[in-house]
């Protein structure tokens, strides 16, 4: 008896098992036994009997031009009216949803031409072959006309490319019933041009021209093997491209009625290149209180050694913090390969120190230690592997012209702050005549940090003038040890003055409540918003010209900062740019989408 109780047992549960796995196991339905499109006669009714393959269960609906007209396996087509009609077959179970579109074209019983496109590009010399399909009762008459003249009457045709250019090609079919016509376009093109080149290189695009009196030449690339390349259109001769994936990318250029196709096969480098920067070509920092420390000056040190010093500390992925100093403080530097413009995307970064302030305002907008320094962006034109001055390209950060957009610039302007912005701005710094303390200051008291108040004179072309001070923080001389003459000069952009004494809203952090927050500016600098912010790329795409026109650069091989605030902050002292690691964003993998303005 237990026997028996036992094989029901196992008899039940084998068929249990076998129904939860026949439900979970259910397959979807399939559609065959009807076609994608019908040509019809008006009046005659078309019966359509599709074949359903896993019809379990399955619910039927069958849609015409998007309304439901049927919810059976079956349907049958009636249309008393000429024009192309859309059905839509949809059969659904527990194993999903398969849908069949049916395009069903109703005529009066003149002839219907299929099988060939509207559009054909060739390439000069080849054939093309037209065989159209043609649906139509009777006698059926051809006529196919090249640019105007009859040139075949048989049911194909094969069109011959000996010129470049346009070509119009009509096709008339006609029966008792009526007749149609089918307009084909075929573009001839010149004969494919291809190029090799490899990634992250510059191509320029120098490549014959089709006409000699079509002046207006138009670009295109159609084919891509990745969304890191640029087709630029400089003030080159021609056409600059550059690409970050090796692959084939497919250029269409076009003259008038002229189009020809180039095939750029892009391969791997030999070396791969590196995402830092790899050169130093200049140093000259302004007189600020971190000059000569960062990097180290040691007597004797020349301009070159200095240059060197920072190469050693910017080259490569850990590189070190050096000092700009003062406005117009600069260093140029430089990478193993081009840095590629894309499309919408930031392509580089140029990392500071810029932090946030713990305290300040409420509500205030970011701001912190924000000391922004103006970017100049240049590619290798000449290929000489160096900056050359008629090179250079501004880019255009968010107050390059006027930081009424700024967020803060409402209470820098209640600040008193000069808040204009100074595209002719020049400031001479005049060496100091003395180095030894005059005041005895005291590291921590903010109204007693200066050791000499009188330091470094200097004077601007705006009718300004003053003497930077030397603190107690910073004993060292904070002219440029290397410079020998008795004053330096430096040009450029001169932004608003962001820095503004907060200490209200601190009460009590020291004994005068001074609190500078030097607030950021939206983008297009360096040291201004954080290194891990995406507000601290760079998109290639700010880049302007001299007239203010965008560059439109294919990317850049070199990139200068400067400092661009002339401001003092109290204890702080003055705004100075700091410059760290450099970084190509494309080849580090990373992805930060621009804004456009």
């Amino acid at each position: 008896m237990k026997r028996a109780i036992f094989q029901m047992i196992v008899l039940l549960t084998i068929i249990f098992a076998t129904s939860c796995k026949d439900d979970q196991e259910v397959s979807a339905p399939l559609i065959s036994g009807i076609e994608a499109e019908y040509t019809i006669e008006e009046g005659v009714a078309l019966n359509l009997s599709p074949i359903i393959t896993n019809d379990n269960q399955s619910a039927y609906v069958w849609l015409l031009d998007g309304k439901e007209v049927a919810n059976t396996p079956i349907y049958t087509f009636n249309s008393a009216k000429i024009g192309v009609y859309t059905l839509v077959f949809k059969v659904s179970n527990k194993g999903g949803t398969t849908q069949k579109n049916i395009s069903v074209t109703v005529t009066n019983g003149a002839p219907v031409v299929s099988g060939i496109q509207e559009e054909y590009l060739i390439e000069k010399g080849d054939k093309l072959e037209l065989t159209p399909d043609v649906t139509g009762g009777g006698e059926l008459i051809y006529q196919w006309i090249l640019d105007g003249k009859n040139v075949a009457n048989t049911p194909a045709y094969t069109f011959n490319s000996s010129e470049t250019g346009n070509r119009e090609i009509i096709l008339k079919v006609t029966n008792p019933k009526g007749s149609v016509e089918k307009k084909i376009s075929v573009v001839v093109l010149a004969e494919t041009i291809r190029l090799e080149t490899t990634t992250y290189s510059l191509l320029s695009l120098d490549v014959p021209s089709y006409s000699a009196t079509e002046k207006t030449t138009q670009w295109e690339v159609i084919e891509a093997s990745s969304e890191l390349y640029r087709l630029s259109f400089t003030d080159t001769p021609n056409p600059m491209f550059v690409a970050g994936k090796e692959g084939q990318y497919i250029l269409y250029k076009s003259e008038g009625e002229i189009k020809g196709k180039i095939i750029i096969t892009v391969n791997k480098r030999k070396t791969q290149p590196s995402a830092y920067i790899s050169k130093v070509f200049d140093y000259m920092p302004a007189p600020g209180q971190f000059v000569n420390k960062l990097p180290e000056y040691n007597e004797g040190d020349s301009h070159e050694d200095m240059v060197n010093k920072v190469g050693e500390w910017l080259i490569g992925e850990d590189a070190y913090m050096i000092t700009l100093g003062g406005w117009g403080g600069y260093v140029t530097f430089g990478f193993d390969h081009t840095i590629i413009n894309v499309p919408e995307k930031r392509d580089f970064r140029v990392n500071g120190n810029a932090f946030g302030a713990a305290l300040g305002r409420p509500g205030a907008p970011f701001g912190g230690s924000c000391e922004p320094g103006i970017i100049m962006v240049a590619y290798d034109k000449n290929k000489n592997g160096k900056p050359d001055d008629e090179e250079w390209y501004e880019i255009k950060g968010s107050s390059n012209f006027s930081a009424e957009k700024e967020p803060w610039y409402t209470m820098a302007k209640e600040n008193h702050n000069d808040v204009n912005v100074y595209r002719d701005y020049e400031v001479t710094y005049y060496k100091p005549t003395k180095e030894d303390p005059e005041i005895s200051g005291e590291p921590d008291n903010p109204l007693a940090f200066t050791t000499i108040k009188n330091y470094i004179r200097w004077e601007d072309n705006k009718k300004n003038s003053g003497y930077k001070i030397k603190n107690v923080y910073h004993s060292q001389s904070y002219y440029p040890g290397w410079i020998k003459k008795d004053n330096i000069t430096f040009k450029g952009i001169r932004l608003p003055e962001n820095g503004i004494n907060e200490g209200e809203y601190v009460p009590g952090i020291n004994e005068g409540n001074i609190y500078f927050v030097l607030y950021g500016f939206r983008y297009g600098y360096v040291d201004n918003q954080t290194n891990v912010s995406p507000e601290s790329g760079i998109d290639i795409d700010w880049a302007i010209d001299k007239a203010g026109n965008k560059a439109g650069l294919p990317g850049i091989d070199f990139v200068k900062v400067y400092n661009g605030v002339n401001q003092e902050n109290g204890w702080l002292g003055e705004c100075s740019t700091e410059v760290e690691r450099g970084e190509d964003l494309h080849v580090l993998g990373k992805s930060i989408s621009t804004i456009d303005e």
